[in-house]
């Protein structure tokens, strides 16, 4: 496909040029290539020009931004302008709105109003955060990122310096932006925060030994690395999946002594009626007492298969599930009198209980293989296996030694197993919530674990470069930032933040020379970064970004 020109000659002894673009096919009778004319744009003398440049810029969006940047630069004047270069920016754009609307600038500007700086601690911070959320590097590698690879609209530069200057008073100033940034946050998306959801994990550091005194310890490993030291991570989310707070513990700290400390911290920040939703590792009557403090309610996650007489007594509980959701059942079942008194839901998943059957009699197939073998086996070898079968982590709950040493799959087992397949129990000490709003708030706490997968994943929380335990926390607070624009801008367009960032990334801010100096221009914003923009409430990006003139 290209752009002709063809000549006619009048009967006045003029020509006529007309201009046409046309595309090469080969004729199927003769075999030659002939010109086929797709569409005509006239006489060449009385050419809308700017219809052309118009149709220019719209094809352009089909080609990468420094393309088309080059072409619309040809395009826009008659001055002779030269294609530099372009960075992305429409992702650094959008974070920094969301930044300047959360109205964090201020926070930080006036935490060190009495402070005599020199550097630019709140673009660097900004920088560090729109780094976490579109291409997480070390912070030497984020200096780089920020000289080269991206437009952040920094004023200032920005050196490796700044960047470990900001983290200390990020770290210094944390409580106060915690709590300015949770306040404006629940302004701008007008937040209702009745149901506080909390959970922890972890994330290890590649070493040999643990600290000494420090962060970096020896604990249960949410990443099944336990031969690594690492620390613990709390994050409170809301019903809305978005980031109220976040806690960097040493990593031998077990999720029931996180309770209290997560409590208290949040005592102050007047959260109203606040129930707090908690998976079963933090179920202990300690737990539910603090958490009951100051009118606060909770709904808890219980063990299933510990024992207990009240979750026995809800398990025998008689009488038919009521269906509130597709594979969702709910019997609330309330135990004890007075101050001994619990609210209990079990909860059944009809799907979930077809699936705990199917892996259960693929346990027992395997079992009886290995029990088979077993008898064909004497000596040293035997007893080992036997051992060793027994111990099993799944095999060994449907097992048990005879006084004669022998083992056997224990029927009564499987018959227990069998009434607990897709079941489990809430507990809850708010009786003004129904039993189906109980069951479906402790669902949403799946909101926390999707968090835990953005930090881990998309913003990179590990490896974390640093060994000194104040950089460990403002690292993690780094991403706890970055993770809250992100809910925020995929909260409020409904679409993923990988979505977001490609699509924004294609907004380039394009540098051009001339004689008479530099101008930097961006890209035309397409439609889906148009509509991205709009939906967040954010004002397109200016054509024309600045202008240095040659003195």
């Amino acid at each position: 496909m290209y752009i002709r020109t063809i000549s006619r000659k009048n009967k006045s002894g003029s020509t006529t040029t007309y201009v046409q673009l046309a595309h090469n096919v080969r004729d199927p009778q003769t075999g030659q290539p002939r010109a086929d004319v797709l569409y005509s744009f006239g006489r060449a003398d009385t050419l809308d020009v700017d219809a052309i440049r118009r149709l220019t810029k719209s094809l352009s969006r089909f080609l990468s931004p420094e393309e088309a940047l080059q072409i619309q630069g040809a395009a826009d004047g008659d001055t002779p302008l030269r294609f530099i270069r372009s960075y992305p920016m429409g992702g650094a754009y959008l974070l920094r709105a969301l930044w300047e609307q959360l109205g964090i600038p201020d926070a930080l500007s006036q935490c060190i109003k009495d402070r005599s700086f020199t550097s630019p601690v709140e673009w660097a911070t900004f920088a560090m955060v729109a780094n976490r959320a579109l291409a997480p590097d070390s912070k030497r590698g984020a200096e780089g990122w920020i000289r080269e690879d991206v437009a952040l609209g920094n004023p200032d530069p920005i050196e490796l310096q700044h960047l470990y200057r900001a983290m200390d008073v990020l770290l210094e100033y944390r409580e106060i932006i915690h709590k300015e940034v949770y306040f404006a946050v629940a302004d701008l998306l007008n937040l209702e925060v009745d149901l506080i959801f909390f959970d922890t994990t972890s994330t290890y550091f590649e070493m040999d030994e643990e600290d000494e005194a420090g962060l970096r310890q020896y604990g249960h490993s949410k990443d099944h690395r336990p031969d690594l030291p690492q620390v613990v991570i709390g994050l409170a989310v809301t019903k809305e999946g978005i980031p109220v707070k976040c806690w960097t513990m040493p990593g031998n700290t077990s999720d029931m002594k996180t309770v209290e400390t997560v409590k208290n911290d949040l005592l102050g920040w007047k959260l109203g009626r606040c129930i707090w939703v908690m998976d079963r590792g933090m179920s202990s009557e300690e737990n539910r007492l603090i958490l009951q403090k100051a009118g606060g309610h909770y709904i808890i996650g219980e063990k299933l298969r510990d024992n207990q007489e009240a979750h026995k007594e809800v398990l025998a509980k008689r009488g038919r599930f009521t269906t509130i959701r597709e594979n969702l059942e709910i019997k609330e079942v309330i135990v004890g009198d007075g101050e001994r008194r619990r609210r209990f839901i079990l909860v059944h998943n009809p799907e979930e209980a077809k699936k705990d059957k199917a892996t259960r009699e693929k346990t027992l197939k395997k079992i009886d293989e290995a029990l088979k073998s077993i008898k064909e086996q004497k000596g040293q070898c035997h007893k080992k296996n036997v051992c060793a079968l027994l111990s099993h982590r799944t095999m060994g709950r449907f097992l048990r030694q005879l006084k004669t040493g022998a083992i056997k799959i224990d029927k009564g087992k499987i018959k227990e197993e069998a009434h607990l397949d897709g079941k489990y129990i809430i507990s809850t000490s708010d009786d003004t919530l129904t039993p189906e709003d109980v069951a479906l708030g402790y669902k949403q706490l799946l909101e926390v674990e999707r968090a835990f997968r953005t930090l881990k994943t998309t913003l990179d929380l590990r490896p974390v470069y640093h060994r000194k335990d104040e950089r460990i926390q403002a690292h993690v607070f780094l991403c706890f930032l970055a993770l809250l624009l992100v809910r925020i801008a995929e909260r409020k367009t409904n679409m993923t933040w990988d979505r977001i960032r490609i699509q924004m990334d294609r907004l380039h801010l394009g540098e051009f020379f001339s004689k008479d100096g530099r101008v930097f221009q961006t890209t035309e914003p397409t439609h889906e970064q148009s509509n991205i923009l709009k939906q967040l409430k954010i004002s397109p990006p200016q054509r024309i970004r600045h202008i240095q003139m040659t003195p």
